[in-house]
């Protein structure tokens, strides 16, 4: 099973949707994009780790399924990890609050939807 196939009791990953939400707050070089007025930075955070709740499990699955050497394995797990992180975090106005941290979310949400197109590629 390739990382774009998926079994009966999961949805689908709709990664045109994700990078939707992730446009919103970074740009595509990663910086930080113009928001649109009136945006609750709230809503835009959650949408943000549902979307990482959802693609997380799927690419653990994908990796799992890689050889323990696996390069490939190795980045995505670190990734993953590195998500977990920013998951437990909170905003801290040291770091820019709020919209910084859906944007450090935006961030790691888009490497892991970059790691979802490379494992069905393989």
């Amino acid at each position: 099973m390739t990382a774009t196939q998926q079994d009966s009791s999961t949805a689908p990953v709709d990664l045109a949707v994700m990078r939707e939400a992730t446009a919103i707050l970074v740009n595509r070089d990663a910086t930080a994009a113009l928001l649109p007025e009136n945006t609750d930075v709230g809503v835009l955070t959650e949408t943000v780790r549902g979307h990482l709740a959802a693609l997380i499990p799927e690419l653990e699955l994908a990796a799992a399924k890689l050889r323990e050497e696996s390069a490939a394995r190795y980045c995505v797990l670190a990734c993953i990890s590195e998500a977990h992180g920013k998951l437990s975090a909170q905003p801290s106005p040291r770091y820019g609050g709020a919209i910084s941290y859906a944007r450090r979310l935006a961030r790691v949400l888009n490497a892991l939807c970059a790691h979802y197109e490379k494992l069905a590629e393989l």
